[in-house]
């Protein structure tokens, strides 16, 4: 059979069913019942009968038919497959389509967030959608320099310096991201080493002091505040876990019998379950709380609703309104308190004490504790802690 012309394409019809008109070496124009005409192009490759579409007629008329059919069998004996080749092609323009900062960052915090805590994503969350995307998300990630980034970079640290640093550290992550995804090759961020003020150190305010501890703790007991909050206020320094750990302490977590609260590994900040041995004192104020609030999920439960715990303010307002601001103490500062003065003067063991403080410590073998690592040990200091503060309370200011 010849070669097709312009006028037998023009005048072909179905005949109420699929036709198909040969142009030879594999090209054909297929007539469908409906009346469109396809050009395809038969070929094999690697022994396996393959069909490439190369368009509509008469948007593509015989002469363009052939030449993208003269094109493709080239490949063919090239040893390229032009269907593989297209379906490449088509992948990479999507991928195109979603490569900027913002869309790969949406894709990072996805992979990378699942695990960390509420706090941690929201934190994050906070500095992509306030401080990143206004000024970089609409890039091209392949197409941002290190002055665009700089720039984004500066703005924050017109607020915070600290903030602008977990920004450069954040665009780092992503950018490393898209690097390992095949869709950058450098860090546009690596080069920025030092073109940020140098983030002062700011310790969280902490006592110290055994007379002007003695004098928070009596405060402390006699606050005049909810029940909740005050057994949330009294627990917090002879507990000494991070402020989120304690407000989200559940009653199923404790263990009366073992005298424990045993935290699972999802509620904390590394990510592995937790032993908190409970002194007496501890035992004491949970007993006289359970009436009120052992009824529900939470042992310290937020007034506006039962189903929530207590929020982050409850016991840092409690101390600002005994007088004590947050130069002097804050929640997250007992740790720092209990790290100190059991050191110093209780003589723990700094092993000992980090392991309680739920560091992210390991052992001289590189192992990192586990939840029972020194409990025996543990659970002797948390009583001979509890019973120092109760000494403390005693003390009065002249000696």
């Amino acid at each position: 059979m010849g070669k097709l012309t312009a006028l037998q394409i023009k005048s072909a019809k179905s005949k109420g069913r699929q036709g198909k008109l040969t142009d030879g070496g594999g090209l054909y124009l297929l007539v469908m019942p409906n009346g469109s005409k396809y050009w395809r192009y038969d070929y094999r490759y690697l022994d396996k009968r393959k069909t490439l579409p190369l368009g509509v007629y008469p948007d593509v008329s015989l002469s363009d038919a052939r030449d993208l059919h003269a094109e493709a069998r080239q490949k063919v004996k090239s040893g390229i497959d032009p269907t593989h080749e297209r379906k490449v092609a088509k992948l990479t323009k999507g991928m195109a389509s979603e490569n900027t900062f913002k869309a790969i960052a949406e894709e990072w915090f996805v992979r990378q967030m699942e695990n960390k805590s509420d706090g941690h994503k929201a934190r994050a969350r906070r500095l992509l959608e306030k401080d990143l995307y206004p000024s970089l998300g609409h890039f091209a990630i392949d197409a941002i320099t290190p002055i665009e980034v700089l720039a984004a970079l500066r703005k924050i640290e017109s607020r915070s310096v600290d903030l602008a640093h977990r920004a450069k550290q954040t665009c780092s992550l992503i950018f490393k991201y898209a690097i390992v995804t095949s869709r950058l090759i450098n860090d546009p961020a690596q080069s920025l080493t030092g073109a940020l003020k140098i983030a002062q150190t700011v310790h969280r305010a902490a006592i110290v002091d055994p007379k002007e501890l003695g004098a928070l703790l009596r405060a402390i007991d006699e606050y005049v505040g909810s029940p909740i909050v005050c057994a949330a206020l009294k627990l917090s320094p002879i507990l000494f876990q991070r402020p989120g750990e304690i407000r989200h302490m559940e009653w199923s977590e404790i263990n009366w019998e073992d005298s424990r609260w045993e935290i699972p590994a999802e509620k904390m900040k590394m990510r592995q379950p937790h032993i908190v041995p409970l002194p007496d004192q501890a035992i004491r104020e949970l007993k006289a709380l359970h009436p009120l609030t052992g009824n529900g999920k939470y042992v310290f439960p937020s007034a506006r609703g039962r189903s929530r715990p207590l929020s982050d303010n409850g016991v840092r307002v409690a101390l600002r309104s005994m007088g004590f601001d947050k130069e002097q103490i804050t929640p997250h500062g007992f740790r720092a308190t209990a790290r100190t003065i059991l050191d110093e003067r209780l003589r723990f063991r700094v092993d000992v004490i980090e392991a309680q403080l739920a560091h992210a410590v390991k052992d001289a073998n590189g192992r990192a504790y586990n939840r029972t690592t020194f409990l025996e040990e543990r659970t002797e200091m948390m009583q001979a802690w509890a019973d120092y503060l109760d000494s403390l309370k005693g003390v009065s200011n002249n000696g």
